[in-house]
């Protein structure tokens, strides 16, 4: 699984700034039947965690109905140079992790 996230490199002391992220999985609701005439199993993203400085700024707990490939927006403010992480968790426990860095001042 892969994900689109869009952080600024670069940043004022004080500036709010926007994140996109957009994660690419297809969100299966285990309701959906196959070619072969057996339903689809459930896959989903469970859970969406933002991390700034080790502190969480953002989360997100995600249920069948989500779209596949779901899209957040959300803001944080910039306060020191450091990594912005991004965690999520799918159905089959399969963990995934992406960092960016974040240069204040």
């Amino acid at each position: 699984m892969s994900a689109l996230i869009n952080v600024p490199e670069t940043a004022a002391p004080g500036d709010i700034l926007d994140i996109k992220v957009l994660l690419q999985h297809p969100m299966e609701t285990g309701f959906r039947t196959g070619p072969d005439g057996n339903l689809v199993p459930r896959n989903i993203i469970h859970s969406l965690r933002c991390l700034y400085l080790g502190e969480e700024v953002f989360a997100a707990e995600l249920f069948p109905a989500v779209t596949a490939n779901p899209f957040f927006a959300f803001t944080l403010v910039a306060e020191e140079t450091g990594e912005v992480e991004f965690l999520w968790v799918d159905e089959e426990g399969v963990e995934h992790r992406e960092v960016r860095t974040l240069t204040v001042g």
